[in-house]
């Protein structure tokens, strides 16, 4: 055998090695188990909760809505923040349920072109479409329930202020909230003051809180509230100063929204126009498209469409998307 192909494959088998070694490095790195170790005990020290405190009020609460959930969450862990998704859209919804919907309708869209003797894209296309509205409806939901809840937020800090100058203890002002207010921010309070009543300690109630709604106004008040405790201060006053930022914020976004309306309507139009265009035309003349799907040119150009479709609407999108 020659010399240079024994040093390539001594070369190729130091390379495998290194590389094997570099992935494993990687991968302990981030997701060995003193890794989370260590940063569950970081995390304890910069919150100043210990690990036994961080439980939740319903321990016997499943994670996910149901046992074969909770499996799911145990062995794909990324599933947590889709989980997270389901839970505060406040959907009659777990996790194991939406799994099923998703593979039923994507199954559904996959199969039926196929019967009908359409090419395989449009298969998959179908597929995708159908498997990705249970993933919409969620989205909606949660937005829905989200600008419900921060528009509630003003009129319960401003609440929750007047009854701190009445005399009334922080924790009856969350009951008064929680009591007085609708949902969904008075049933978030109220899951606030009951964790509180039932010996949760006020920060980990108050922490918890915010990782239920993930609101960054929200999460203003809970570190106010935090930072409060240990410095002191009227806290009257500041929640009446992040009560009135919270309004301006609103109001800021209510009128980006307004001017950026051009951006977004121009978007749909553009967005639907082809699809709308291409279905006028099968309807007045049904043979004239015929050979953009059956001619393979057709087809590539059917790819490039939608490939520059897709650009298009993420450019714009990123355009009248303006984060305030």
């Amino acid at each position: 055998m020659d010399i240079l192909t024994l040093l390539f494959a001594l070369a190729t088998f130091i390379a495998v090695v290194l590389f094997l070694e570099g992935a494993y490095l990687w991968w302990a790195s981030a997701h060995s188990a003193e890794v989370k170790r260590l940063n569950r005990r970081l995390e304890e020290v910069a919150t100043g909760v210990q690990a036994a405190q961080k439980t939740s009020l319903f321990k016997g609460e499943s994670a996910s809505g149901s046992a074969a959930g909770d499996r799911l969450l145990d062995m794909v862990p990324r599933l947590g923040g889709l989980n997270r998704l389901i839970v505060q859209s406040r959907l009659n919804l777990t996790l194991a349920q939406f799994i099923g919907w998703t593979l039923a309708l994507a199954a559904i869209g996959f199969t039926i072109p196929l019967l009908l003797n359409r090419p395989i894209i449009l298969a998959v296309i179908g597929g995708a479409v159908l498997a990705a509205l249970p993933t919409i409806h969620v989205a909606r939901a949660r937005s829905r329930h989200m600008q419900q809840f921060e528009r509630q937020l003003p009129e319960a800090l401003d609440l929750m202020g007047r009854a701190l100058r009445a005399g009334h203890a922080f924790p009856t002002a969350i009951k008064m909230v929680a009591e007085e207010m609708k949902d969904p921010i008075g049933g978030e309070f109220r899951i606030l003051f009951d964790e509180m009543n039932y010996g949760v300690p006020q920060q980990t109630a108050l922490l918890n809180l915010a990782s239920r709604t993930d609101s960054t106004d929200l999460s203003y008040f809970v570190i106010a509230v935090l930072i409060q405790r240990e410095s002191g201060g009227n806290l009257a006053e500041l929640l009446d100063n992040i009560a009135a930022i919270i309004r301006a914020r609103l109001k800021l976004y209510g009128e980006i929204r307004t001017l950026s309306a051009e951006g977004r309507l121009s978007a749909w139009i553009l967005g639907c126009l082809p699809f709308a265009t291409a279905a006028m035309i099968n309807i007045v003349n049904p043979g004239f498209m015929k050979v953009l799907w059956e001619d393979p040119a057709g087809i590539n150009f059917i790819y490039g469409a939608l490939m520059m479709m897709v650009l298009g609407v993420l450019w714009m999108r990123k355009i009248i998307r303006i984060r305030v």
